[in-house]
């Protein structure tokens, strides 16, 4: 495939949509960036030769001017002498002359406009290159964040289907009895050793009272 219909290939083509029907995006993007980046070197080359071809041509259309006005002078020079035949020579060399000036020019002016085509190209398509570089990171930090997801998600799975995870429920578990355990134990615990001696102390106080309540029946009996 020549260099323009690489590069008419690659201008027209839609980066999404070939990127939408790939199997491997990334993969397909890096090889679409390798074929614009040697398009891209092509296309620069040419353009560098074709400027080079436009410098040497500007020579010879230089010399050939130069030459159809040097002849141009010397037919002046002949008739002022009187030499005629000297003079039609000398206007036939600068016809020559001119007509080589007339071709170098048409071609000069095709030079310019193929070189102007080139720095086009070469803009359109280092554009295009800078957006597939930009989608080529962006499917790269994108792979990178799916592929941590992935591997998080496929751990979590792990720890909960694991014996630790299970031993740990049984732990957590067996720490709850034991808190019910504890709370059981406190509603039914035993008196203290100051609580009995208050509880003693309440009770001679019950008993006096009942002894002064029974001698006051008597005394009125």
């Amino acid at each position: 495939m020549g260099i323009f219909s690489r590069f008419r290939d690659i201008i027209s083509s839609n980066l999404n949509a070939m990127l939408d029907k790939a199997e491997d995006p990334e993969k397909m993007i890096k090889l679409m960036i390798r074929e614009m980046e040697d398009t891209l070197v092509e296309l620069k080359a040419s353009c560098a030769a074709t400027m080079a071809n436009r410098t040497r041509l500007e020579r010879s259309l230089e010399h050939a001017r130069q030459r159809s006005e040097g002849w141009s002078k010397k037919a002046e020079m002949a008739l002022e002498k009187g030499r005629e035949d000297l003079a039609l020579e000398a206007l036939a060399e600068k016809r020559r002359f001119q007509g080589e000036v007339d071709n170098l020019e048409l071609e000069a002016s095709e030079l310019v406009k193929l070189v102007d085509q080139y720095r086009s190209d070469i803009d359109q398509l280092e554009d295009k290159l800078e957006v597939a570089r930009k989608k080529r990171r962006v499917l790269i930090q994108r792979h990178i964040h799916a592929d941590k997801r992935h591997k998080a998600q496929t751990n979590i799975r792990q720890v909960e289907s694991s014996d630790a995870f299970l031993r740990f429920e049984q732990f957590e578990t067996k720490i709850d009895r034991m808190e019910a355990d504890a709370d059981l134990v406190n509603i039914a615990r035993k008196p203290s050793l100051d609580e009995a001696f208050s509880n003693l102390k309440k009770d001679e106080e019950l008993e006096r009272e009942l002894a002064a309540l029974k001698d006051k029946l008597a005394q009125k009996a």
